[in-house]
């Protein structure tokens, strides 16, 4: 028993062929993009039937947005593991961008999967709806652990967190450069050693 309720939908969903389906399309959709993969090469890969898709997932569409929030859910499971053991705040906000190195040097990187899903996406599609959730959390996160670390301003610290996050990921990219991550965590530096001046100063007045 691993005290998991029998009826939790997360446990009822997850069935072999459903597995099967998310994992071809993670595979395909990051690699190629999720419109130039098409259903018939999903189901192919996972070895089910395309009634099978359309009864777990009802549409492309569904299993488009189950992929990302798949994608959205293991970066989050990552970034908490890294952060639940480290007490400092100012370590906290630097080992996120630790995980976004590991993350870059992987083999098979392609990116972020929100941004390139959003790149071929049109305006209310569940792709542009799961990059803005994912973008949501990631601010959340950096303005939670701004206010940790005592920042005067965690919004606007936050909106400099977020801007070299995104830029860590394109320069990893676009430049193919695997010390993005180590040029993204020392600018998160400066950016929190400045941020904390700016509060002694304040609080020295």
């Amino acid at each position: 028993m691993n005290g998991t309720p029998a009826n939790d939908p997360s446990v009822e969903g997850r069935s072999p062929a459903r597995a099967r389906l998310l994992a071809a399309a993670d595979e395909l959709f990051y690699a190629e993009g999720i419109h130039t993969v098409g259903i018939d090469r999903v189901i192919e890969h996972a070895g089910v039937a395309k009634a099978t898709l359309y009864s777990l997932f009802g549409s492309k569409e569904g299993l488009i947005a189950a992929y990302l929030k798949g994608r959205l859910e293991r970066r989050q499971a990552r970034t908490y593991r890294a952060l639940e053991h480290i007490e400092s705040p100012r370590e906290r906000i630097l080992a996120v961008f630790d995980v976004l190195a590991s993350f870059v040097n992987e083999p098979g990187f392609h990116g972020c999967a929100f941004m390139n899903a959003c790149a071929e996406s049109k305006p209310g599609s569940a792709a542009i709806a799961a990059a803005e959730e994912s973008r949501a959390w990631t601010r959340t996160l950096f303005t939670d652990l701004a206010r940790e670390v005592g920042a005067v301003d965690p919004e606007l610290l936050a909106q400099h967190l977020v801007q070299l996050y995104d830029g860590t990921l394109v320069m990893a990219r676009m430049d193919h450069d695997p010390d993005a991550a180590v040029v993204g965590r020392a600018g998160a530096a400066a950016l929190i050693d400045a941020s904390l001046q700016s509060s002694t100063a304040v609080g020295e007045r």
